[in-house]
């Protein structure tokens, strides 16, 4: 559950992270992910799953992951909640749930943190307002 790359964008952050699926029965599987934030979609974060597909980004809130770190937060379609791995590991679980199913996943604690510190020095918690484009979004909802 090791970060691979991390790559500094202009105005975005990428970090690989290989996740565990658990399926039903708790046996965890290996899934290649990218963690990403953009300093345009301030309050967001996206996980990508790498699979034979193709790629499935899901975007949620960046103030989840932060909260998930320490106790359980979320509530519908994202849960994160933190936890120990079998070896004693801190871990992060992160659930998601949508009409297509349920999938419950667990990455090291570690390699969150390292992301959402690198996203937070990109945009500080609290200034993510200040990077909005207004008049980006307008014309967005407009179209």
């Amino acid at each position: 559950m090791t970060g691979r790359y991390d790559r500094r964008l202009v105005g975005a952050v990428e970090q690989e992270i290989t996740m565990q699926c658990l399926d039903s029965l708790g046996r965890a599987h290996a899934m290649e992910t990218v963690f990403t934030y953009r300093e345009d979609d301030p309050f967001a974060v996206t996980i990508t799953f790498r699979t034979p597909e193709g790629d499935l980004p899901w975007t949620f809130s960046r103030d989840l992951l932060v909260t998930g770190l320490t106790e359980q937060t979320g509530l519908g379609d994202v849960l994160v909640r933190p936890g120990v791995d079998d070896h004693g590991q801190a871990v992060v679980m992160v659930e998601l749930s949508s009409p297509d199913g349920h999938l419950a996943t667990r990455t090291c604690a570690r390699e969150v943190r390292r992301f959402l510190r690198r996203s937070l020095s990109l945009v500080p918690a609290g200034e993510e307002s200040q990077h909005l484009r207004m008049d980006t979004i307008v014309g967005q909802l407009l179209a």
